[in-house]
């Protein structure tokens, strides 16, 4: 049996969306913090299970009979990320799943600037001192988040950022129907897996692909971070958010999320999405 966490969000449901084309629906459980939520997939023929990180006594029968768990990575900035992440390998391990995968992310390191990076390589720590088999989905960035990290630079012609550096933006929906090939390959991908867009473009290069596409100049500028940083509070972001973010950015200047792999393309059968797709509408 597959059990896949987090699925009533946007990447792990669309990962079971995708296997359900490869699988029969009895092969597949989804557990989620709220039940009523999963009814679309109860309607398919999968089974529903209550199970929050935030609530240990729900886990054990959440994972209850699980070949393989999909656990999705915390989303929340502000939570204990790896304390969660901890509460689900412990009940997993309990559990004796065969094998745990985990939505990580390709700039995973202790010492990225970046604080969710520190908190996937922690995860991983874990998985790998787990004695469970496990694999590490090491996904690209998400490329929807530019529509956030660009700024309003349809409106102003101008791509203003803290810091630049190659990303591999990968589309969010590349990355769940990848996880679900992996999933349907049963044991197939081990340890740190990278799944990235087949290129890294720099905020300047974006600029450039933006310019293209609209037929206008749209400029690109480095601004000082403190500058920055005040911009987006005096616009209503919460420093705490603002400052989580610029974490990005210094981890792209860094070359954190420069890497690019194949593999991801091979898993799709097709070329992945790309900035210019993304920026495109497409």
């Amino acid at each position: 049996m597959i059990i896949v966490t987090g699925a009533t969000g946007a990447l792990n449901g669309a990962t079971v969306d995708h296997l359900l084309e490869r699988v029969p629906p009895d092969d597949v459980t989804v557990a989620v913090r709220d039940v009523e939520k999963g009814r679309r997939f109860a309607e398919r023929g999968v089974s529903v299970r209550r199970g929050s990180y935030a609530d240990p006594a729900s886990l054990p029968d959440a994972f209850a009979g699980a070949d393989q768990l999909l656990l999705v990575s915390s989303n929340d900035p502000s939570a204990d990320a790896v304390g969660l992440h901890r509460t689900a390998i412990e009940a997993a391990i309990d559990a004796k799943v065969g094998r745990i995968l985990y939505t990580s992310h390709q700039g995973a390191a202790l010492d990225s600037p970046f604080a969710a990076c520190r908190d996937h390589a922690a995860t991983e720590q874990m998985l790998a001192g787990s004695g469970v088999a496990w694999t590490s989905l090491r996904n690209g960035f998400y490329a929807h988040t530019l529509d956030m990290l660009l700024g309003p630079w349809r409106e102003t012609g101008v791509i203003a950022v803290p810091g630049d550096g190659p990303v591999s933006w990968t589309a969010r929906e590349d990355s769940a129907e990848a996880a679900a090939v992996i999933l349907a390959s049963d044991g197939a991908h081990d340890g740190p897996t990278t799944i990235t867009a087949s290129a890294a473009p720099t905020f300047a290069d974006i600029a450039a692909i933006a310019s293209d596409l609209t037929g206008r100049t749209i400029e690109h500028r480095v601004v000082d971070e403190d500058e920055w940083v005040a911009t987006r509070i005096a616009a209503g972001t919460p420093e705490f958010l603002t400052r989580f973010t610029l974490g990005i950015y210094r981890a792209a200047a860094q070359g954190g999320f420069a890497g690019i792999d194949p593999l991801l393309g091979g898993l799709l059968g097709r070329d992945p999405r790309s900035v210019r797709d993304l920026l495109a509408g497409r």
